[in-house]
């Protein structure tokens, strides 16, 4: 069983999909594209959208890139 298939079991979003959704949410509120974002965080825009897709694994490094190019805590990106 996969880690979004286990989220769509048991109702409970799972890391992946929350740091997702967070990204995406906090992308959108600043009029960003994925491709503004990548810059921002030093990464590639394939990257960004592997991630916002949940079909990449992230390292906290990244995570903590994605944090600070939105000016957020990296906690929060993990918050429903």
């Amino acid at each position: 069983m996969s880690l979004s298939e286990s989220s769509s079991r048991s109702g409970i979003p799972t890391a992946r999909e929350l740091l997702a959704m967070n990204i995406v949410r906090l992308r959108r509120e600043r009029g960003w594209s994925q491709e503004d974002l990548a810059l921002e965080a030093g990464l590639h825009r394939t990257f960004v959208a592997h991630v916002e897709r949940q079909v990449r694994n992230i390292s906290i490094d990244n995570i903590e890139r994605l944090a600070n190019a939105l000016q957020v805590s990296i906690h929060s990106l993990l918050l429903p």
